[in-house]
């Protein structure tokens, strides 16, 4: 039986009770579902990835040492969980040392933050019952790994809850948690690679596709009338890219989606091999609420080129065929009026007819200038010059950013302008009230023409800005109910969250 909590006319679901003797759990592999109809556990996982899998590569290898950056999750009685390359189980022993660090450590009444050698970080972070480690040959900062580090933790709280981990340790601390995470390492495994070329991740702010306000209208506007009770939020994605993204109007404003939480969907769906069908899935959204569910309804709308994908967020665990028939309402105003046209013409940021000679790439995000910007942190950027073509070239250039990035945000000693020259490339860091800017030039470029070129470019962003960026973000009602305002809705609410003992989504 369970227990829900009400925000205005929609019903969140706290995570599903937890079967200790089979060790089953509604985590969003077990749920998965393509067509609808196959709803059995036992039926398979629909989450694969394409791709190296290092699951089993030799510990003992050369190779396995000279990767840039390993990633450990155990808990707190050193039980291995997660390694990013070789077995966990062949690790058991070295995640024991690990364990056997911080609880030296803290038995001093300390806790381990990090150990730094030569060529060598490596990074502690400790969130509940679960610890994970970062070992890494790369120049990013502590903090920067820290970050990272973090974003694993959520990526598991998205699948498990965190009130659904702490139980299970509260009860059985030596509980294998591999047994609820089986068949979602390659979930994990996506996140860590995507964290070594999505900027997103640094800058803290969601990407989105570049298209004309009018046309962006268009499709939030079928959105917003292809809507259910217990909807809360639409989204729109195209090659990764938010295209829009329409809300519940009880979703009270300190409620707001954070980027974090987006990657995390967004990883969930990159991390999907399925082409056709639709996937019916509980995921939690740890910053949204840490201990609760929403139930996603995912498919694309262009098999079979599958670019364009729609998810729903419910929190009715029963919704799925009310979504079905959304995701036909919409497919059908998509056609009548040639929508997904815009959005399969699109270009990302093409800024060659600025006249910036000197520019290879740029990232740029805009900070508290609009309110749209201030509810869903948003940056542009162009596809990257012929000179990082290549992934190790990406990879390269993303290190600068990052560098630059934890230099102009020191604690110590913040940075307004960094103007760096490098063999290969010359960057410059700019960071005022109004925006935050990196970007890279070819390695002759003064200082003096790097600031006039990144003027023009500014003057271009802000001309392109409602093509560039999200400029609101469009709300419906599912079930209007006159007279009661949606801070009255959140007051009661609280009062009801207290009464059943459950967390508000506040």
């Amino acid at each position: 039986m369970h227990k829900s909590e009400n925000r205005g006319s929609w019903e969140f679901q706290p995570e599903e009770t937890l079967i200790e003797d089979s060790g089953e759990f509604p985590s969003c592999l077990a749920q998965a579902d393509l067509n609808g109809q196959n709803k059995d556990p036992s039926a398979g996982c629909a989450v694969d990835v394409p791709g190296p899998s290092y699951q089993n590569e030799d510990i003992m290898s050369e190779s396995w040492r000279q990767h840039r950056k390993h990633v450990f999750v155990l808990s707190e009685a050193g039980k291995p969980i997660y390694s990013r390359y070789g077995n966990e189980e062949a690790l058991s022993s070295t995640m024991g040392v690990m364990m056997a660090l911080v609880s030296f450590v803290q038995a001093g009444g300390n806790t381990i933050q990090s150990i730094f050698s030569d060529n060598r970080t490596v990074v502690f972070l400790q969130n509940g019952p679960l610890v994970f480690v970062s070992v890494s040959a790369t120049r990013q900062s502590e903090q920067q790994l820290r970050s990272e580090l973090l974003h694993v933790y959520h990526q598991i709280v998205s699948l498990l809850t965190q009130a659904s981990i702490n139980r299970i340790f509260e009860c059985r601390k030596n509980y294998d948690l591999r047994r609820l995470l089986f068949g979602s390492e390659k979930i994990l495994d996506s996140l860590l690679d995507v964290m070594d070329s999505d900027p997103g991740f640094m800058l803290s702010a969601v990407q989105c596709l570049p298209l004309p306000s009018s046309s962006r209208d268009v499709l939030s506007q079928i959105l917003q009338k292809a809507v259910t009770p217990n909807l809360v939020f639409s989204f729109l994605i195209a090659n990764n890219r938010l295209v829009s993204i329409v809300q519940e109007k009880t979703v009270l404003e300190d409620a707001r989606l954070k980027p974090s939480d987006l990657h995390l969907l967004f990883n969930l769906i990159r991390a999907s091999a399925f082409q056709a069908g639709e996937i019916w899935t509980p995921i939690c959204l740890p910053l949204f609420n840490h201990d609760c569910y929403f139930y996603a309804y995912v498919a694309y709308l262009d098999p079979p080129e599958c670019t364009v994908c729609l998810v729903l967020l419910s929190t009715d665990k029963e919704a799925f065929y009310a979504m079905a028939e959304c995701k036909r309402k919409i497919e059908e105003a998509f056609a009548s009026q040639n929508a997904l046209q815009c959005v399969s013409n699109t270009q990302m940021s093409c800024f060659d007819d600025v006249g910036l000679a000197n520019l290879r790439h740029f990232l740029y995000k805009p900070s508290n200038v609009q309110e749209h910007h201030r509810q869903l942190p948003q940056f542009t950027c162009p596809e990257m010059d012929v000179a990082y073509r290549t992934q190790d070239e990406k990879i390269h250039l993303l290190d600068l950013y990052r560098n630059m990035h934890n230099r102009i945000h020191s604690t110590s000693r913040p940075l307004k302008l960094i103007y760096h020259s490098a063999e290969r490339e010359t960057l410059l860091a700019w960071v005022t009230s109004k925006f935050e800017m990196y970007a890279c030039f070819t390695p002759l470029i003064t200082k003096k023409s790097a600031i006039s070129e990144l003027t023009k470019l500014l003057r271009w962003i802000k001309k392109e800005e409602d093509r560039l960026f999200i400029c609101n973000l469009p709300k419906y009602s599912t079930t209007p109910q006159p007279g009661r305002s949606s801070t009255d809705r959140g007051r009661s609410d609280r009062q009801s969250a207290s009464d059943t003992g459950l967390l508000s989504l506040l």
